[in-house]
């Protein structure tokens, strides 16, 4: 079976990160759980640089209740990599975001992921709609 490409051109905004010494495991590569946290990330700091998402005091917060990755290829520290975001579908009170993770200036990804966020009321964790800061932010990612 293969897989489908991940292509950089395909993404509308890059994060990048530093791989740390901690993030390879035993086998010396990245290990998987540290993707979702790369994923994470990039996520929460385009919301807070574009969207205005205030983490510590906002009355909307964000919680994730889909997620999942797929690998094509080993990263290792130290290696400098990007994450790709883009938005797949943006509802009312949830968004799904598509993530690629690239090492830097390749083409290809060596992982691609998605997650779902849904916004809540911090009080009450009930399902609110997204604020319009956050949703234009969000809109300006979105694809198809």
């Amino acid at each position: 079976m293969t897989q489908p490409q991940h292509l950089r051109h395909d993404y509308r905004h890059f994060q990048p990160i530093t791989t740390r010494w901690h993030d390879n495991d035993l086998y010396g590569h990245v290990n998987n759980v540290v993707y979702y946290g790369f994923f994470d990330s990039a996520v929460n700091t385009y919301l807070i640089e574009r969207g205005g998402l205030d983490i510590h005091d906002g009355q909307v917060v964000g919680f994730v209740v889909s997620s999942a990755c797929d690998y094509f290829a080993s990263i290792a520290f130290p290696e400098r990599i990007e994450v790709g975001l883009r938005v797949g579908k943006l509802g009312n009170s949830s968004v799904q975001y598509e993530l690629a993770i690239f090492k830097a200036g390749e083409d290809e990804a060596c992982a691609a992921g998605r997650f779902v966020h849904v916004f809540v009321d911090r009080r009450s964790n009930r399902p609110v709609p997204i604020p319009e800061p956050l949703r234009e932010a969000l809109a300006a990612l979105l694809v198809g």
